[in-house]
């Protein structure tokens, strides 16, 4: 039987950090995993549609290179199965990364199927046959999957999860995608850009229903320009796939029905936690709709037991995961009696959130409508990309910059963007609000020009009526 201070089960972007962080700090870590080093950020989610992103992107760019003083002699096509071999060849090498990571830093990997058998108890079931293992503290980050329509449930062939969408077999001519949160919108802009007739339908009154109303309204009207359609308070009532297509009927927010053909579809609805045959109910760990629930240092209501990432509460978000992995490995070496380690407690507030259609979205913090329910009083700042020079010298003049502060203290609430490389400039507001630096320390910031983060600059000026280029 093998011995550790610590066991993680998975290896996502929450347990390969909480193992790395514990190794770091002395103890004596193993971690288990059933499928891919890196788990589903890494090798299916996060880092391969990224890559797939950007070559949409650089289509983008080419097809509107006159616009740019360029031209591009004969037609441009998009080589399908060649930008996914790029896509895959990305999550290789990073998972290739990670497991160089784990022998720096002496950490054992178990490939195989985990489950807990007791508090501190472990077996493993894969190329190895069955292996007992033992641990002074378990963390779980067995992460999510996504959702099926229960109608519907994906095949691969026509109807797709974001894996199937990310190694398609054909490109698809009309694809209908299901949810607008970032998964189906950032798949509906690569298909889109790539030259496929796109059709999304939410069931909520809006498109990435989590962010500002105003950032919603913009994106929905950019992505209608670039021709997707869009149907906010719809929802899909049935779904039938055949060799050659998909049948959806479609319920629109007028309440009538009809029947639409299309070549393939997405279902981007949600996630499922992995929360089964791992244990947790024999040690009667406590969970909510399969997500097990944790105290703000990712404790679970059993003493040894933790939890972090997808398989915990929202949002369900890499970076959160990663930080949870560091948070949890710093309270398990302090109750182990390492007293130079101070951990601290997970704000939910300061996470910020990207989504990566074209245009970009990022946010971090409250929405003007949020911060209004939660009683605050607050002034508001938009700027525009217009107003930027760097941004016309891009020829990325659409989007914009929006900032929340509390009126009576001057404290940032929340910053909501779309506009080019947005998910780049969000982390000078998600610092800004992790120091609770108030509109002052802002406004008395030099931002570099010629930058698009002079609009984070103008933004919260223009919140204070003190906006000097619009």
């Amino acid at each position: 039987m093998s011995n550790y201070d610590l066991i993680v089960l998975g290896s996502g972007p929450g347990g390969y950090v909480a193992a790395i962080r514990a190794a770091q700090l002395g103890l004596k870590v193993a971690i288990v995993e059933r499928e891919n080093l890196g788990g589903i950020c890494l090798n299916w989610g996060c880092i391969p549609t990224k890559a797939l992103l950007r070559s949409a992107e650089i289509k983008h760019y080419m097809d509107h290179a006159s616009a740019y003083g360029l031209k591009v002699a004969g037609t441009i096509e998009a080589d399908l199965d060649a930008v996914v071999k790029r896509s895959r060849g990305v999550a290789k090498q990073l998972n290739q990364g990670i497991g160089h990571l784990m022998k720096k830093n002496k950490i054992t990997v178990h490939m195989g199927d985990g489950s807990i058998t007791a508090p501190g108890k472990l077996i493993v079931k894969g190329e190895k046959g069955e292996e007992k293992l033992e641990a002074k503290h378990i963390i779980i980050a067995t992460g999510a999957r996504a959702r099926d329509l229960p109608f519907a449930p994906a095949d691969g062939k026509r109807i797709w999860t974001y894996r199937h969408a990310m190694v398609p077999a054909e490109m698809p001519t009309k694809l209908l995608v299901i949810g607008s949160g970032a998964i189906g919108i950032e798949f509906a802009s690569f298909y889109n850009d790539m030259g496929a007739d796109v059709t999304v339908v939410e069931m909520m009154d809006r498109i990435v229903p989590v962010e500002d109303a105003d950032v919603s309204t913009f994106l929905e009207k950019s992505l209608t320009k670039q021709g997707m359609k869009i149907l906010t308070g719809a929802g899909v009532d049935a779904l039938k796939a055949s060799a050659t297509g998909v049948s959806a009927t479609i319920k629109t927010k007028d309440g009538k029905s009809a029947s639409h053909a299309f070549s393939h579809c997405i279902v981007a609805i949600g996630i499922v936690p992995n929360s089964e045959n791992i244990g947790l109910e024999a040690l009667k760990i406590e969970t909510e709709r399969g997500h097990i629930k944790t105290d703000p240092m990712c404790r679970t209501n059993v003493p040894g037991i933790w939890a972090i990432g997808d398989i915990t509460a929202p949002p369900w978000l890499a970076h959160k995961a990663s930080h949870e992995g560091v948070i949890a490995a710093e309270a398990i070496a302090q109750a182990m009696g390492n007293k130079d380690v101070h951990p601290h407690a997970m704000d939910v507030r300061n996470i910020p959130g990207c989504t990566y259609c074209h245009p970009q979205v990022a946010s971090v913090g409250l929405t003007e409508a949020k911060a209004k329910e939660a009683g605050y009083s607050v002034k508001v700042g938009n700027f525009p990309f217009i107003g930027n020079g760097k941004a016309i010298a891009l020829g990325e003049a659409d989007g914009f910059i929006k900032t929340v502060f509390d009126a009576k203290t001057g404290e940032l609430l929340g910053a909501h963007m779309v506009g080019a490389e947005v998910t780049e400039l969000i982390q000078g507001y998600t610092i800004g609000k992790q120091a609770e630096l108030v509109e002052q320390d802002f406004m008395q910031t030099v931002f570099p020009h010629p930058t698009l983060s002079e609009m984070m600059h103008e933004s919260v000026l223009g919140a204070y009526g003190k906006m000097l280029h619009m």
